[in-house]
This record gives structure tokens, C-alpha cells and sequence, in this order.
């Protein structure tokens, strides 16, 4: 009787082994199933994620370009600013210069001992002038009027055929500062 007994558990553990066998191999398809969708899985996370870090560059790197811009902007508008800072000062003295030039010209004696400290200030005023930037616009007699530079206060029959949309004389001296005009040259242009 105990070998039967005994026979009976064999049977029965080679029958509960066969079934976990049987579910194991049932199992092994759907799990390698689920390990190919898992990869799949991790492949679009992957994309996704690569997707996002390429985005995110792009935004970093349009942002950097911006704050360069921005830099590079503010830097030149300051740079701008303290060139032309003293500009309503420098276009309030320049009719102390037509006055310094007007009161040369009615000197009939240049040479004498007397004019000695006007000359010195005049020149030393010029001097000033050129160190902040200030320069003369050089227009003449015969050259050739750019509205851009000069002001026509009048027009006049050209004394000659040459002078013809020229510049006949000038009036009062333009002036420029850092290559800006701060005066314009007024003029006489033949027509």
C-alpha cells in the first residue's frame, strides 16, 4: 500500500509539473511579447525625450542670439549717448564762434599786440570744440549743394554757367559733431 501511496504523489507531482510547464511555456510567448512592446515602448519614450532636448536647444540657443542682440544694442545706443551728450551745449555755443569769426574779420590790423588775448581765446575755444568732436562742414563757393549736409536759405542767377545748382556763397558755417550734422550749412545756391 505505500508503494501505491507512494506511486499516487509521483503522479501527481509529474501532473502539477507538467502544468507548470505547460504554463511557463504558455507565459514565455507573451512575456517576450511584452518585452518587444516594452523596447517599443522605451524607443518612443526615447524619441520623445530626444525630441524635447532638441526643442529645448533650439529655445536656449534663439534666447542666447536675443540677449546678444539685446547686449550689443544697449552697448551701441550707450556708446551713442555719451558722443552725443554734450550736443545741446555744443549747439548753444556755435554762435559764440560765428561771433568770434565775425569780430576776426572786422580787425583791420591782425597783427597787433592788442588782439594778441582775443586770438589766444578764440584759438583755444577752437581747440575745445575739436576735442569734443565738433568740426567744420566744408562748403564753398563752387561746391556742389547736398541737402543732406546744407540748408538753401535763397536761390540767385548763377553768376556764372558753372555754378549752375551749386553753391554760390555760404551764409553761416554748418557744423558736424562725431560726423552728425548738429547745424546745417546755410547757403546761397545759383540757379
Amino acid at each position: 500500500m505505500g508503494n501505491q501511496a507512494e506511486e499516487k504523489d509521483m503522479n501527481q507531482n509529474e501532473e502539477i509539473a507538467s502544468e507548470n510547464t505547460a504554463e511557463v511555456a504558455d507565459n514565455l510567448p507573451e512575456s517576450s511579447a511584452e518585452n518587444a512592446k516594452n523596447v517599443k515602448e522605451d524607443q518612443t519614450d526615447t524619441a520623445k525625450l530626444q525630441g524635447e532636448i532638441a526643442e529645448q536647444k533650439d529655445k536656449y540657443i534663439r534666447l542666447y542670439s536675443e540677449f546678444e542682440n539685446f547686449r550689443r544694442r544697449t552697448a551701441k545706443e550707450k556708446l551713442e549717448m555719451i558722443q552725443s551728450a554734450n550736443e545741446q551745449l555744443l549747439k548753444a555755443l556755435l554762435p559764440v564762434v560765428d561771433d568770434f569769426e565775425r569780430a576776426e574779420k572786422s580787425f583791420k590790423d591782425k597783427d597787433s599786440k592788442e588782439l594778441e588775448g582775443f586770438f589766444l581765446i578764440y584759438n583755444k575755444f577752437k581747440k575745445t570744440l575739436d576735442q569734443y568732436g565738433v568740426k567744420t562742414m566744408e562748403a564753398g563757393a563752387g561746391s556742389e549743394f547736398n541737402p543732406d549736409l546744407h540748408e538753401a536759405i535763397t536761390q540767385i542767377p548763377a553768376p556764372d554757367e558753372k555754378l549752375k545748382g551749386k553753391i554760390v556763397d555760404v551764409v553761416e558755417k554748418g557744423y558736424l559733431l562725431n560726423e552728425k550734422v548738429i547745424r546745417f550749412a546755410k547757403v546761397v545756391v545759383g540757379s
